[in-house]
């Protein structure tokens, strides 16, 4: 007697076609949710590099060493700048989203624990923190961004811009009419709870739905960015040696010799060919000059001084932010044969910013400032969206670990510029009048800087089109020898225009851009890969057969 089939429940498919659908549904909300950590986190993490505490030196304690105070309050930089690297590195082994949260968490723990400073090894410590977690912090952010939509990737551009612009006024803001001194070291607590919970939001979707993440580090992006710390720990240590009454000229020379290391270091230490030395020349002009310069302007500015005061500075601010962030969003749906030139459009219009600055700063009326603080803004978000699209994940953590120690660069070539002035001043006409001429002479070094780096993305550039056409050359003189040779030709060329090509970001495209004289060679295993699956013959490594071989039926098999 036959049986009949059992039928199988359908319950079971229904049940994961509904929840494949709802998860279709809610499939934009983690990169909301990244979107708006992206926002909150990296204005966050920036802030923290202001030293503001002479600020309020009226309020400290008569028996604490001030001098000591205000060197472990500038601890927080030279913090950031030896952990980015480090981070980048425990980022691509692990995953983003937790490495956020432990760099979130150790930003509320110092601020939490800010109010109970009361001596300068505290502070110390706590602006320590405040650097190891905003270091935790931004390489992670862009690795998240990374993973997500290209327009999550031009966010985060645009918004480290504007907080690199706005840097300084919003370590300034929380300063106003205080009453103790530690606010310096807690000035978001707000802030900085709000990015945890939404850090949190974002490692728990994270785990629900997975993530498709990016390749682990190669090791020679592993070194790369080992390499970076060299020139940071150096500049580290030069900034606080300048603190123990260097000559205002040796400062200067200090610093100039900090930004040609870290030029030195973008031209030969990047491992994905021209985009990615491009990418870390725009990260060290947009450290070097955003930051230091932002932060002069904003102090010119300021009431006493006779400017417009923080309140007349928010709406320029806002408005370049607005404008910064929208231009990276646009830059990042163009085609990707633009970038380059795009990148350096963006590089010039920070030279013309900073223009701006020399000519119309100081101003009265804060609104006017919407000129030079738009240009710099938009400049150099447009600058590192542009580049970001054509380089590899390594490359650009390796740009971003240049970045900070360029900040430090800037701002050790400016106090140097400024003290040269200042030591001149009698009275305090005189005080505003070098704080101006002093704003005025960094913002012509700064745009010379600039100017000086587009020239040698341009000059290299050049060159390493020069060498590639060559290469193309000599492979198809070569390929026209005569089969094996122009098959391996043919390899070395096809190899060469998809190492080129803007949208290769793959560890694949950065190994071959690294090491050129292995394409022949790559071209050659393929090729005899192909032959071994085509021809069936073993160890052939002969021509592909025009017809492959006849297999043997199964008939005749069964028949004998």
């Amino acid at each position: 007697m036959a049986v009949p089939p059992i039928q199988r429940s359908q319950q079971p498919a229904a049940a994961d076609s509904a929840g494949s659908i709802e998860a279709a549904r809610f499939a934009w909300l983690p990169d909301v949710v990244l979107g708006l950590l992206i926002v909150a986190a990296l204005p966050l993490a920036i802030v923290s590099i202001p030293n503001t505490v002479s600020v309020v030196g009226n309020l400290l304690p008569v028996d604490i060493d001030k001098l000591g105070l205000i060197r472990a309050h500038g601890l927080a930089l030279p913090a950031m700048m030896l952990t980015v690297p480090l981070a980048a590195v425990a980022v691509r082994r692990t995953k983003a989203a937790p490495i956020m949260v432990g760099g979130l968490a150790l930003l509320a723990v110092a601020d939490a624990a800010g109010g109970y400073a009361g001596s300068a090894f505290l502070v110390g410590l706590l602006r320590v923190l405040h650097g190891v977690g905003a270091g935790l912090l931004i390489p992670a952010t862009l690795v998240a961004a990374w993973d997500r939509t290209p327009v999550l990737r031009a966010l985060w551009a645009g918004m480290l811009a504007v907080s690199l612009l706005a840097a300084q006024a919003m370590a300034l803001w929380p300063l106003d009419n205080v009453t103790a001194w530690q606010i310096t070291l807690q000035p978001y607590p707000v802030l900085s709870g709000v990015s945890l919970g939404l850090a949190a939001v974002y490692l728990a979707l994270w785990l629900t739905r997975g993530s498709p993440g990016v390749p682990g580090p190669e090791p020679v992006e592993r070194s790369r960015l080992a390499l970076s710390v060299v020139p940071a720990a150096g500049i580290a240590i030069l900034a606080v040696g300048t603190t123990y009454n260097w000559p205002e000229h040796m400062v200067v020379l200090a610093a100039l010799l900090s930004v040609v290391a870290l030029l030195a270091l973008a031209s030969i230490g990047t491992f994905e060919g021209p985009s990615g030395r491009s990418l870390a020349y725009a990260m060290v002009a947009v450290g070097v000059v955003l930051l230091p310069t932002a932060a002069q302007i904003t102090n010119v500015e300021l009431g006493g001084l006779g400017g417009p005061g923080l309140s007349g500075l928010w709406a320029p601010f806002l408005i370049s932010g607005v404008g910064a962030v929208l231009a990276a969003v646009v830059v990042s749906r163009l085609d990707l044969g633009s970038m380059q030139l795009l990148s350096g459009a963006g590089l010039v219009a920070i030279v013309l910013g900073m223009c701006a600055v020399r000519l119309m700063v100081p101003v009265a009326q804060g609104l006017l400032l919407v000129v030079p603080f738009l240009l710099l803004a938009v400049g150099a978000a447009v600058a590192l969206t542009a580049a970001l699209r054509v380089a590899g994940i390594g490359a650009s953590l390796f740009g971003l670990s240049l970045c900070f120690p360029g900040v430090l660069g800037g701002y050790l070539l400016g106090t140097g510029v400024q003290v040269s002035w200042l030591r001149r001043a009698t009275s305090p006409q005189e005080l505003v009048d070098a704080f101006v001429s002093a704003l005025h002479l960094w913002a012509l070094i700064g745009g010379f800087l600039v100017v000086a780096v587009i020239v040698l993305a341009a000059v290299l550039a050049r060159r390493s089109a020069g060498r590639t056409a060559l290469a193309d050359l000599a492979a198809g003189t070569a390929g026209a020898g005569g089969g094996e040779e122009r098959h391996g030709g043919t390899g070395e060329a096809s190899w060469s225009v998809a190492a080129r090509s803007p949208g290769v970001a793959g560890s694949d495209a950065a190994a071959g851009r690294e090491k050129g004289a292995e394409g022949p060679e790559r071209a050659r295993r393929l090729a005899g890969r192909e032959d071994k699956l085509v021809g069936g013959q073993g160890e052939s490594t002969g021509p592909m057969p025009v017809v492959p071989q006849p297999a043997q039926s199964p008939e005749d098999s069964a028949a004998t």
